[in-house]
């Protein structure tokens, strides 16, 4: 339930172009943008590896089995675990953010991220070490999901809360942009560890190599522990929490407001709906970036080099496509641009999997192509929407806990349903099923969420 308004003191509208109106300096707000913007784009492309590996290579070298299905299975399964860590991550640093700060928590989701992905590159295989390997694969796999859960919250608030007047969707999306930046350079390395190693040398060590960028993650946390302030908004919210704190005390009232204890009490339904309007999002966008990539390639015997290159030139069109989507948001409204990508991924759901049926590159980069255009839509305003449904004192666990939950349920499970999937029933058209009733609940959410809007 939630019997209480999303926003004890107006927040936004959600379907609403406004902004809170900010003044500091240009200069300062531009490099804020942009290290929000690298620290998701980092932070991303070290979580894409492990999802790029698991499908081409992690299944023969740390579950060994007798069936190169139940290999993915097990790899994708170790996937979905660091989405179960996400709102682990979402919660502990959504909490302390909302009463230490934005800045402190994405530099600690940096550092984690970075020296948990170069233990990954650095992690012996099976044969070497025997059950302790896929027990630290998968431990290291959580600390990475704790990592990026933290993460998104942070370097999401960052740049809204920052934005200048009527900007906050635009400024929002620079730090969606490092998912397709992300997945662009995640792609990029391994094509490029691919052409200078051979089969057999890729599968001893040549997949370490994108594991091992993770270093340089480290050098960002630093920079933006040493050379980027506080939000303007969190640094408002924390003196007027001061303040009734102090009045509190004085009137013999018990102080110590909980960000959780109130979300969890008070906005657990804007919270869940939340999460039901981005599952088939972020759902849709595994399938098609390390779902897809397994299929093709083991199932269609499509050459890897070849899907990879085309999951890299679909996803150099969002860097397009997210920002012009969350500018227009800015202008009339971000349910209407929300519901729009949701509606399209529906509709488009089996037409993509009958073209990348037909084993066609063409027609795999067509169908592809076309659902990340309505992936775009729906991402580019999304940081902005969930940051508007939530007043700043509670806004970093409020809209981190409806990501990760779309997370867990959509992103984190989708690669291994899909397995399942395709084992169960023989036809990539389960699968389109999949996304269909995930796009459906999606709908639901957003409509319901525009009711909430319109009844303040």
């Amino acid at each position: 339930m939630d019997p209480a308004p999303s926003a004890p003191s107006a927040a936004p509208h959600p379907d609403s172009a406004q902004s809170e109106n900010q003044s500091p300096a240009d200069p300062h707000r531009r490099k804020v943008a942009t290290a929000a913007a690298l620290a998701s784009a980092v932070e991303w492309y070290d979580y894409f590896v492990f999802g790029i590996a698991a499908a081409l290579v992690l299944g023969d070298l740390y579950f060994p089995s007798g069936s190169s299905s139940a290999g993915v299975l097990a790899a994708f399964a170790t996937f979905a675990v660091g989405f179960l860590a996400r709102p682990i991550g979402g919660i502990i640093a959504g909490h302390l953010g909302d009463k230490r700060g934005r800045k402190p928590m994405l530099v600690l989701a940096l550092t984690l991220m970075g020296l948990s992905t170069t233990g990954i590159g650095l992690l012996p295989t099976y044969e070497t070490v025997g059950i302790a390997a896929p027990i630290l694969l998968v431990t290291l796999r959580v600390f990475q999901g704790i990592a990026v859960g933290a993460q998104w919250g942070g370097a999401m608030l960052m740049a809204t809360e920052y934005a200048p007047e009527g900007k906050r969707g635009l400024y929002g999306s620079l730090v969606q942009l490092g998912v397709p930046i992300g997945v662009v350079t995640a792609n990029t390395v391994f094509l490029i560890a691919g052409a200078v190693t051979s089969e057999s040398t890729f599968e001893a060590w040549g997949w370490r190599v994108p594991f091992m960028v993770g270093l340089l993650v480290l050098v960002l946390a630093w920079y933006i522990h040493t050379r980027v302030e506080e939000t303007p908004e969190f640094r408002e919210a924390e003196r007027a929490l001061a303040e009734k704190e102090k009045s509190q005390k004085g009137a013999g009232a018990e102080g110590g407001n909980s960000p959780l204890r109130t979300i969890l009490r008070h906005h657990l339904g804007t919270v869940f709906l939340a999460g039901g309007s981005f599952a088939v999002n972020t759902a849709t966008f595994y399938i098609i970036i390390t779902g897809v990539l397994d299929y093709t390639t083991r199932e269609l015997d499509m050459k890897r080099s070849a899907v990879l290159t085309v999951s890299l030139c679909v996803s150099l069109t969002q860097l397009a496509l997210i920002p012009a989507s969350a500018a227009l948001s800015d202008r009339i409204g971000r349910l209407r641009i929300y519901a729009l990508g949701a509606a399209g991924l529906a509709v488009w759901a089996v037409p993509m999997f009958l073209l990348i049926d037909t084993g066609s590159l063409l027609w795999l980069a067509v169908g592809t192509f076309v659902t990340s255009c309505f992936l775009s839509i729906m991402y580019g305003p999304q940081a902005a929407l969930f940051a508007e449904l939530f007043t700043a004192e509670m806004r970093y666990t409020g809209a981190s806990l409806g990501y990760q939950i779309a997370a867990v349920f959509g992103g984190g499970l989708a690669p291994f349903v899909m397995v399942l999937l395709l084992e169960a029933t023989g036809t990539s058209m389960a699968v389109a099923a999949y996304i269909i009733g995930l796009a459906v609940i999606a709908l639901i959410s957003i409509k319901v969420l525009a009711g909430r809007a319109s009844s303040r």
